[in-house]
């Protein structure tokens, strides 16, 4: 029987991570910001950001880059929202670009883009901080009993 998507890509590697060793609370919180940092609205900062949370928290690097690609559609799609949210919450006249026009924008020069897009991206990401925080902790204490209960079946005493 051939294996899922789901038990190939994601459970397969999450038991595996948990017969290594580590622990239910760490995959957890690797998981949680993996997905959130993936979720950062700067495009080409996850990797390098989700990098260097997991060596300051001394997290699993494979773990949080994995999810974190895992989770790069979601970046895609929540990018306008957040730089939307972000321009309502600081009183701008209002984000109105969409997705294809930042990207032609950034074709046609990336510092330019950059320059243009500057406040609506740190608007963007307070916007991201906002609602990443609360999103962190609640897939922490959601993730932390599942995969405890996963390591006790990999594991029974």
């Amino acid at each position: 029987m051939a294996e899922s998507f789901w038990q190939r890509r994601i459970r397969g590697p999450v038991i595996q991570l948990l017969k290594q060793g580590l622990t239910p609370e760490k995959l957890a919180l690797t998981i949680a910001l993996g997905i959130v940092l993936g979720t950062i609205p700067v495009l080409g900062s996850t990797s390098i950001t989700c990098a260097a949370v997991a060596a300051i928290l001394g997290l699993n690097q494979a773990a949080i880059q994995g999810v974190n690609y895992l989770v790069y559609p979601l970046q895609i799609a929540f990018l306008i929202p957040f730089l939307r949210l972000g321009s309502m919450l600081f009183g701008d006249n209002g984000f109105r670009l969409g997705l294809e026009e930042i990207q032609t924008m950034a074709q046609s020069g990336v510092l330019n883009a950059i320059a243009t897009l500057w406040n609506a991206t740190l608007h963007g990401i307070a916007a991201w901080v906002l609602i990443a925080i609360p999103v962190a902790a609640i897939l922490y204490f959601a993730l932390r009993p599942i995969l405890k209960l996963a390591a006790q079946r990999q594991h029974p005493t």
